[in-house]
């Protein structure tokens, strides 16, 4: 028998098992035909795994989408991946902020109260862009990539092996068939040999498939320290961030101070406002300084008297009832019995209304 007769015989076996389970596959679809059930414990794997796989396709898509919103970048960086090349490195949206406010500090001049702050913003900006790249390599390696090797390693495999159990199973059934269907000794013993045959091997795929299913649990275990990994590095990276505004916070907070003595070629009184949101103290001072600050202005609720205070922070006043402030400014403040913790009178002239305590440093 040479080569071609051997391959043509294959193929017409090869299409007639094809065929035979075509029929039987169409014969079950319209009731015309039984079907072998899997057992129980084998379907429950069977739905755990295609659920894992959708889950898993869920999360690591959205995951990508947190890392990087921009949806044409995404396709870039995918299609850079397949082609196994290095995409090219550009600044993401902090590092970019930051560049432009360190650019624009130049430009107004480093020595104005301005110009400082838009370096320091920048600087910090630089920062948080900073720990946002070291943040989304740590969970490309440690969170996606194990995602993505179960999706196209061991789920593929799954599915191979699932289609060959499918096909396995249609063997049998149309085994089965033939079987009922045999009238004469001759075929019907051709027929019980085939079922033998075909459970055996049908028997064997069931067994292959349930143990790869039953390493889905192993799956979910090494995806839970994964997703311990993503967690840590995403905490890090939320706490640098806070850490770096906190710094910068602080720094800004002493601008108007720090720039009330500008030397003599720019006054601050030339220079626009920067104007800080109110930062509670509890909550933004370390616990001595906070007892430090907070004793002066208990001191004064509880005399009946006025207090001199120097204004920190320029601030509009949200109605009538309140007084605009203008930093470096010094007003007179007292209590008002049954007013507000965190606000005082104050009077500028004949001027007054509530201020928050909060923008002023009482005078001794």
């Amino acid at each position: 028998m040479n080569v071609m007769d051997f391959n043509v015989k294959r193929f017409a076996a090869d299409a007639g098992t094809f065929l035979s389970r075509a029929v039987q596959f169409t014969e079950e679809k319209l009731g015309q035909a039984e079907k072998t059930e899997l057992d129980a414990n084998l379907e429950n794997l069977l739905t755990k795994a295609e659920n894992t796989k959708i889950w898993t396709e869920k999360i690591m898509k959205q995951t990508e989408v947190l890392l990087q919103p921009n949806p044409n970048v995404r396709i870039e960086e995918f299609l850079y991946e397949k082609l196994e090349k290095k995409a090219p490195t550009r600044m993401n949206n902090h590092e970019l902020l930051g560049q432009y406010m360190i650019d624009s500090a130049t430009d107004f001049g480093p020595g104005t109260a301005y110009g400082n702050a838009l370096a320091k913003c920048g600087e910090t900006q630089k920062q948080i862009g900073s720990g946002e790249r070291e943040f989304i390599q740590s969970t490309a390696i440690n969170f996606l990539t194990p995602f993505r090797n179960f999706l196209e390693g061991d789920f593929k495999t799954i599915s191979k092996e699932r289609k060959l159990l499918q096909n396995k199973r249609l063997d049998l059934d149309a085994a089965k068939t033939r079987l009922k269907k045999a009238r004469v000794a001759e075929a019907k013993a051709a027929a019980e040999q085939e079922l033998r045959i075909t459970q055996s091997e049908f028997d064997r795929q069931a067994e292959i498939t349930r143990l790869l299913l039953e390493g889905i649990s192993g799956t979910h275990a090494h995806h839970l320290r994964c997703l311990n990994d993503f967690v840590e590095a995403q905490a890090t990276y939320y706490a640098q961030c806070y850490q770096y505004l906190l710094d910068l916070q602080k720094q800004l907070g002493s601008f108007p101070s720090t720039f009330s003595s500008n030397n003599n070629q720019t006054s601050t009184s030339s220079l626009p406002s920067i104007s800080v949101p109110s930062i509670p103290i509890s909550t933004s001072l370390p616990t001595q300084a906070n007892s430090v600050v907070t004793s002066g202005f208990s001191e004064l609720r509880a005399s009946s008297g006025s207090r001199k205070a120097r204004v920190l922070y320029d601030y509009d006043a949200a109605d009538s009832s309140e007084l605009s402030l203008l930093a470096d400014e010094v007003i007179t403040v007292y209590s008002v019995p049954g007013m507000d913790s965190d606000w005082l009178m104050g009077q500028r002239g004949n001027q007054k209304g509530r201020v928050p305590i909060t923008y002023l440093e009482l005078l001794n």
